[in-house]
């Protein structure tokens, strides 16, 4: 049987009772306030998160003639493969007699030797245009070494020094404890691990390739064949121990030394790292 405009049951009479549930509702929502603001809320788009965050990034200094101290640039790059990639860098011209023309060319020249730079800091804000990184102000300054320090007695711990008796160090000679993470898988090729806020320890071996960066000291328990990186915060006092030097660089506090610089007669024994004034000195442990 074919249903009629008149039957309650038909097609017709549905479509009429939505179009009745639809104006319904519509009034609800222009009568009730309340239920109005909760439909606009849920329908709101979410507003954009902004987080502060910071990042550890290498600090490269220019000197004068550029032209030399990129030369130096590439000996290390070519020493250290991929030291660079993928690394973020910040350029530091604070006290640098550099005009905007030579801070463009050099940023230029290091962006052709794959060298990322992020940011630059200490320059002019008239400096710096849309074509140059941006400015970066906040990066925490690293402790200077005092070398009247050194000069003034002979540093506790060095190989060929005596303990002192404990009764007659200064506390404030002391360092103080920093945290620390043990690591207890091999560092990888072509893996970076980084803890900027103390020291490292790893229960294995730093693989070719591979990179381990510290803001204290760095302990590695098997053979050290990448590269590592420890007191990066300006710890001058941070040092690196492992069981088998194979090192491709070790670095205290931006003072490094690439695999070549390292005395031959240390390759394959346990060793430890330390930096004295401006110079790496190594040493074998036991």
């Amino acid at each position: 049987m074919k249903a009629t405009c008149n039957d309650i049951h038909g097609p017709k009479s549905r479509r009429w009772r939505l179009v009745y549930l639809l104006l319904t509702i519509s009034s609800v929502n222009l009568s009730n306030r309340k239920f109005t603001k909760i439909t606009t809320v849920l329908t709101k788009p979410r507003p954009i998160r902004l987080k502060g965050r910071s990042f550890l990034a290498l600090a490269l200094s220019p000197e004068r003639p550029f032209e030399n101290w990129l030369t130096a640039l590439d000996d290390l790059a070519e020493r250290s493969a991929g030291f660079f990639l993928r690394r973020p860098v910040v350029l530091d011209v604070a006290g640098l007699d550099i005009d905007k023309a030579e801070l463009r060319d050099l940023v230029g020249k290091l962006g052709a030797r794959n060298v990322r730079v992020m940011g630059i800091e200490g320059a002019r804000p008239s400096m710096l245009g849309s074509d140059l990184p941006p400015a970066m102000n906040d990066g925490r300054n690293a402790s200077d070494f005092d070398e009247s320090a050194a000069d003034g007695g002979t540093r506790a711990g060095a190989p060929g020094n005596e303990a002192p008796n404990m009764a007659l160090v200064d506390e404030s000679q002391l360092v103080a404890p920093m945290p620390s993470i043990i690591v207890t898988e091999p560092v990888r090729s072509g893996q970076s691990l980084s803890f900027p806020k103390g020291d490292v320890t790893i229960i294995g071996s730093v693989a070719s390739g591979a990179e381990v960066v510290a803001g204290g000291s760095i302990h590695v328990y098997g053979t050290l064949r990448g590269r590592v990186m420890a007191g990066t915060i300006g710890n001058a006092s941070a040092r690196i121990f492992c069981s088998r030097l194979e090192a491709e660089l070790i670095a205290i506090d931006g003072f490094y030394l690439t695999a070549e610089d390292i005395d031959p007669d240390l390759r394959g024994k346990a060793v430890q790292v330390w930096l004295e004034g401006h110079a790496l000195k190594t040493g074998i442990l036991g």
